[in-house]
């Protein structure tokens, strides 16, 4: 049995809960103007059609009433980190998956803590208790459909599928809210005349291949049939760090691109912060339109000490196997081949600029995490973003 835990409109929920007057309206983290794009939102800025990565100019537009503060990752990652010890203490198996998502594998901890959907309330009124906001829980027997259902009853929600009803599950929510189809898929699928689950259960996986290609097609097959097809699944390797983001809609700007791998490059390096390790390795992983999946890593000669040093690494990496225009539906940033400490192991006289870096994130890091909004320049790169 899995949970999967998501964080309710994560940021915007944290600058409401410390920020009395942002409470019950529309707020969007993120900068306004032309090239900026949003972070994530509230929900009641949601209702107006805002979604994570849309650009700010249409947000506005969306929301003329909306709220918009640059936000505070630091602030957000030591929250994060204290709702992750929570889950830490009820499963040895919990993978976090981005900085407000989390999967654990609960199997054989029923005896110990009591029926899933009991620890479940308790796991979720002890985060509202103790830290100040809700998340959504989803019960299921892989992870994949336990992602799909912590959406389900969102936010403050709570949504089990059966062993057997996985099937029932993925009809009940319909085809267009199949984790990771979104609406690019949708449309694709629609093209071929498939509107529901169970009319793309009646093609054999090869006709779907031959329609949709080898990657969405198998993807698709096993999907509307309950199984999991295997993407929130990762291999064991040495200790790492990563997160990921899948799009409302395909993503085919290289600012929006860029201002998404910054984001993750400050989050990645206040966590590896926080744990007190330093990465060798940079990995992107990319998912386009049609569902290929591909990975690509980078391990400089020198330690990665910093979040320019990541970022820098990342948008080489994207150039690598982007072209402008090229739809993206999901990306992934990782350190990986870490080692604990907080100097390179091999250290050399020409290093201490990057060394100065690592302490500004580090100085950074902590007075965000103690609610102070101080950003870094490089964290605000847009060009027009007032």
């Amino acid at each position: 049995m899995f949970f999967h835990v998501d964080l309710d409109a994560f940021f915007a929920s944290v600058e409401q809960r410390d920020n009395p007057e942002y409470r019950g309206k529309p707020l969007i983290i993120g900068m306004p103007g032309k090239r900026a794009v949003v972070s994530t939102c509230s929900y009641e800025a949601r209702k107006y059609g805002v979604h994570s990565a849309m650009p700010s100019l249409q947000a506005q537009k969306l929301c003329p009433n909306g709220i918009f503060i640059p936000g505070n990752m630091e602030l957000y990652a030591k929250v994060s980190r204290q709702v992750m010890a929570i889950l830490r203490e009820y499963s040895p198996a919990m993978r976090q998956c981005s900085i407000d998502e989390a999967s654990l594998d609960m199997t054989g901890t029923q005896r110990l803590f009591g029926p899933p959907r009991e620890l479940a309330m308790k796991i979720k009124q002890r985060v509202k208790d103790e830290i100040g906001i809700t998340m959504s829980i989803g019960i299921a027997t892989s992870p994949f459909i336990a992602k799909m259902a912590s959406d389900y009853n969102k936010p403050d929600g709570l949504c089990a599928v059966s062993p057997g009803k996985e099937q029932v599950f993925i009809d009940a929510i319909g085809l267009g809210k199949i984790w990771g189809i979104g609406k690019s898929g949708k449309k694709t699928l629609e093209e071929h005349r498939i509107t529901t689950t169970q009319q793309a259960r009646s093609y054999s996986i090869d006709q779907l291949k031959l329609m949709l290609g080898d990657s969405f097609g198998e993807y698709l097959y096993e999907a509307c049939r309950g199984i999991d097809p295997g993407t929130m699944v990762q291999k064991a390797k040495s200790h790492s760090i990563s997160s990921e983001i899948t799009f409302v809609e395909d993503i085919t700007d290289e600012e929006s691109l860029h201002q998404v791998l910054l984001s993750m490059s400050h989050e990645l390096m206040g966590r590896s912060i926080d744990e007190g390790i330093i990465g060798r390795t940079v990995g992107l992983k990319l998912r386009w339109g049609d569902f290929r999946t591909i990975t690509v890593q980078d391990s400089p000669d020198d330690p990665i000490l910093n979040a320019t040093t990541i970022y820098a690494i990342a948008k080489k990496l994207l150039a690598s196997k982007w072209k402008p225009g090229q739809g993206i539906r999901l990306i992934g940033l990782g350190l990986y081949n870490t080692y604990e400490g907080d100097k390179p192991l091999q250290d050399n006289l020409f290093f201490e600029d990057e060394h100065k870096k690592r302490k500004m994130d580090k100085a950074v890091h902590e007075l965000g995490a103690k609610g102070l909004k101080l950003k870094k320049a490089s964290e605000l790169e847009t060009k027009d973003s007032l």
